[in-house]
């Protein structure tokens, strides 16, 4: 079985920006697509996404060339071949989102020449000795920071059900409280400037305690708390955490303080990039006081790149890693992530971006992966719900048990 034809041609993501799509066709017929998301809040360590256009026109030009007539049954070597064609670190000449659009086309392009779903082709190919299980969603509830105008420095207020044993109870849960929350900011008199980038609420608020006082108080204690800090983003790189709204600057070292006056006061477990990428010290610190108490999560600090990964094990940094496959470029790296922190008994949340596409192939990816956690967005917004509609679909095969639940630690 060899590859036919490749194409390429942009689309437009959920904010209206311009990204990919990839369709492969197989010399059987088994013909697919896949669409390449994008973020708005990145890490300047992830690989290099390239103008749509020029994107695209690297797949029908070099990148077919190279591929037409290969063999396709091996995803692993055809990735290799796309990371040496492109030949760069970071994946800038031929795009980060040309690779994964190839790559994730031909995944799915195999799935259907095999009659499989997509999630057990994936396991078989990349995790065939380890289960596969439908990830608990984190889901977010309240934003702040580059996704909802930076009304707050913190980017997302999340919730993890704590009671929830199926994807649809999570669902049921996440909704009462979704609504409740907005009711609750509208009472209190916060002005909603508008829904943010992944679908939940983007309130005018004080501080950002107030988005944890808010979501606590409609929880009922049904869910957990997780937030994204995304502190890069209010960093000086002089060691200073500058959060304007609430007018206060403050170091590694009182950041690791609020959070762990946060814990013994809401009930938080998750905590996603509490530092700056590049505050390797400030992260050895928070994890060493905070490791058995929160999962601490490096987004922006890890961006799915195997070598950050392995000097956050080896100075011990974080203990989760958050997994975008858009952030290295193909599935084969992307996998290669998820098994070394496996090995390392670190957590993994696969996560999507916020510039999402239709595509639902990120559940198919958490579920085939085991990694026990999904973080998708809200509850609204289509590129949103095709995700979280394809987990319910994945759990009406009633072959996979959902993953256990989220505590601190190393798992």
């Amino acid at each position: 079985m060899t590859i036919q034809s490749v194409q390429s041609w942009p689309i437009l993501d959920s904010r209206g920006n311009w990204t990919i799509a990839v369709e492969l066709t197989l010399s059987g017929g088994a013909r697919a697509q896949a669409q390449v998301p994008a973020g708005a809040s990145t890490g300047k360590h992830e690989a290099v996404a390239l103008p749509a256009a020029q994107a695209a026109a690297n797949v029908n030009g070099e990148i077919a060339q190279a591929l037409i007539g290969r063999d396709a049954t091996s995803l692993p070597a055809i990735d290799q071949l796309l990371i040496d064609l492109d030949g760069t670190q970071d994946k800038s000449r031929l795009g980060a989102n040309a690779l994964l659009g190839v790559s994730c086309a031909l995944a799915r392009a195999l799935s259907v020449a095999a009659g499989q779903e997509l999630w057990q082709t994936l396991r078989d190919i990349f995790r065939p000795s380890r289960p596969a299980s439908l990830p608990r969603p984190m889901i977010n509830i309240i934003s702040g920071g580059l996704h909802a105008g930076a009304n707050i420095e913190f980017q997302d207020f999340l919730v993890i059900p704590n009671r929830a044993a199926t994807v649809r109870e999570f669902l049921e849960t996440t909704v009462s409280i979704h609504r409740a929350v907005g009711r609750a900011l509208r009472e209190k008199g916060y002005v909603l400037t508008g829904v943010a980038d992944e679908g939940g609420w983007g309130p005018l608020l004080p501080s950002n305690e107030t988005a944890m006082d808010v979501l606590s108080s409609e929880l009922d204690g049904r869910a957990d708390i997780a937030i994204d800090v995304a502190s890069s983003h209010f960093y000086d790189n002089q060691g200073n955490y500058q959060l304007k709204r609430e007018g206060v600057v403050t170091n590694a070292a009182g950041i690791t303080d609020l959070l762990a006056s946060w814990t013994e006061r809401y009930p938080l477990v998750s905590v996603e990039d509490a530092l700056a990428e590049d505050d390797w010290e400030g992260w050895r610190n928070l994890t060493q006081r905070l490791d058995s108490r929160l999962q601490l999560v490096g987004d922006d600090f890890f961006t799915t790149n195997l070598a950050r990964v392995r000097k956050g094990i080896e100075t011990g940094c974080a203990n989760a890693v958050l997994v975008k496959m858009n952030q290295i470029g193909t599935l084969s790296e992307t996998f290669a992530v998820l098994e070394a922190a496996h090995k390392a008994g670190y957590r993994c949340v696969v996560s999507a971006r916020s510039g999402e596409t239709e595509d639902s192939f990120l559940a198919d990816l958490a579920t085939a992966s085991g990694a026990g956690q999904i973080k998708i967005g809200s509850i609204t917004r289509s590129e949103r719900l095709a995700k979280y509609n394809r987990l319910l679909e994945i759990e009406r095969s009633d072959q996979l048990a959902m993953a256990g639940p989220v505590t601190g630690g190393r798992g």
